[in-house]
C-alpha cells in the first residue's frame, strides 16, 4: 500500500499519492481545501480512476508521520526536513 506493487498502480500507492500532496502544499490550507484541489490535478494527469478519500487521508498519515507535513492551528503546513 505504501509502495506500488503487482495488484497496486503506482498513481495509488501512498508514496506517490503524497508526493502529489507535497506538489499542491506550498501555502498552509485546510484538508479539505486540499482534498478538492487534489482530484482535479491528479485525473488530469492519469486516465485511471479519480483518487479516492480514504487514499488521501492515509497518504497525509503517512507524511505527517515521517515529518513531511504539520498541522498548525487547524491548516496544512510542509515540515521541517
Amino acid at each position: 500500500m505504501i509502495l506500488p506493487s503487482k495488484h497496486l498502480p503506482q498513481d495509488r500507492a501512498l508514496l506517490s499519492v503524497g508526493a502529489a500532496i507535497l506538489r499542491h502544499l506550498s501555502h498552509p490550507v485546510t484538508v479539505s481545501a486540499l482534498w478538492e484541489q487534489m482530484p482535479r490535478a491528479v485525473v488530469a494527469q492519469q486516465a485511471s480512476s479519480p483518487m479516492r478519500y480514504d487514499g488521501f487521508v492515509l497518504a497525509l498519515d503517512l507524511l505527517f508521520l515521517i515529518g513531511a507535513i504539520e498541522l498548525h492551528e487547524g491548516l496544512l503546513v510542509r515540515g521541517a526536513l
